[in-house]
């Protein structure tokens, strides 16, 4: 198959955040390449937020005040965003750059952790999209301390019974 990964309506983007696979076209072309697959930019950093998500290690994506908001939005009907929380993308004509911004869980390899988050990210990109991923940078904004769950989820206790 020989798709090629164009700009919709050619030329520049005029729809941002949005770019497409064209297949050759006419009577002779296979049926799996004729026309135009388009594939969002929100699509892409799903793809890569989920595929983060899956590398042992990770406790989460997000900066501070991302995972912060991200909570309050997440109580919200209709809020969202948990699995785009933390992920940057661009996507060009045939290539992708992914940014995140994650959690990693104490005791962990952070070294280990991003290379197997690069690998995680580019396979599932790639594999699902067709894109190119040329880069994915990785920004470690925290460790996860086994103990900070235990101190959220217990109520605070006065001193005097």
């Amino acid at each position: 198959m020989t798709d090629n990964i164009t700009s919709v309506g050619g030329g520049s983007r005029p729809e941002a955040g949005v770019s497409a696979l064209k297949g050759r076209t006419g009577a002779g072309a296979p049926a799996e390449t004729r026309g135009r697959t388009t594939i969002a930019d929100g699509v892409v950093a799903k793809i890569a937020g989920m595929a983060a998500r899956e590398v042992p290690g990770i406790h989460s994506l997000g900066a501070g005040m991302a995972r912060a908001f991200g909570a309050m939005r997440e109580r919200v009907p209709g809020g969202g965003g948990a699995v785009t929380r933390g992920v940057k993308v661009e996507v060009g004509e045939r290539q992708a750059a992914v940014d995140l911004d994650v959690v990693v869980e104490y005791g962990v390899s952070i070294v280990d952790v991003a290379g197997g988050v690069r690998t995680n990210v580019i396979s599932a990109v790639e594999r699902m999209t067709g894109l190119e991923v040329v880069e994915v940078n990785i920004a470690v904004d925290d460790v996860h301390l086994p103990d900070d769950e235990e101190e959220q989820t217990q109520p605070d206790e006065g001193r005097v019974r």
